[in-house]
């Protein structure tokens, strides 16, 4: 066991599994946008789709929020979880308007059962909040016992 582990310092796993989806979101989006038209001629933002330039000049708002959300997540930023929940829960909830706005949707229904699997990922990392939290904690007092052993061991002047 290396010395972060031992002082409580690590990366809590849900945290690294956040980051890597935003990753892949973003690995998946970026290409996806340029190679296919027919994805990258669409965004849909608050429920309601934008086509041709509109898309084209908001996609990359989208990958931002993406590459934002994976280096909050790997960095451990104590606001990250709760900012990830909100992202999710207005995916979630936009997904309900399109479902009933947009021509492609499938109705409200079928936007509400898409809204309620799409609200899991938002509810864990409400849930996982209080272990995170723990997390901070630790790493926070290994910095300052760390902080503490270099004071004492240094030579005096």
């Amino acid at each position: 066991m290396n010395a972060s582990r031992a002082a409580g310092t690590e990366r809590p796993w849900f945290m690294t599994l956040l980051a890597a989806t935003c990753v892949g979101s973003l690995l998946l989006n970026v290409p996806r946008d340029f190679l296919f038209p027919e994805y990258g001629n669409v965004e849909v933002w608050f429920g309601f789709e934008l086509t041709g330039w509109a898309a084209w000049l908001t996609a990359p708002i989208h990958w931002a929020i993406f590459a934002f959300g994976a280096w909050a997540f790997w960095t451990c930023r104590p606001w990250s979880l709760r900012a990830g929940a909100i992202y999710t829960f207005y995916v979630a909830l936009s997904h309900v308007v399109w479902s009933e706005a947009s021509p492609h949707g499938g109705g409200w229904l079928l936007g509400l059962l898409y809204a309620a699997l799409l609200s899991i990922p938002g509810f864990l990392m409400l849930y996982w909040q209080p272990a995170f939290r723990a997390a901070l904690a630790r790493r926070a007092g290994a910095q300052v016992r760390a902080s503490q052993q270099a004071t004492h061991a240094s030579p005096p002047q």
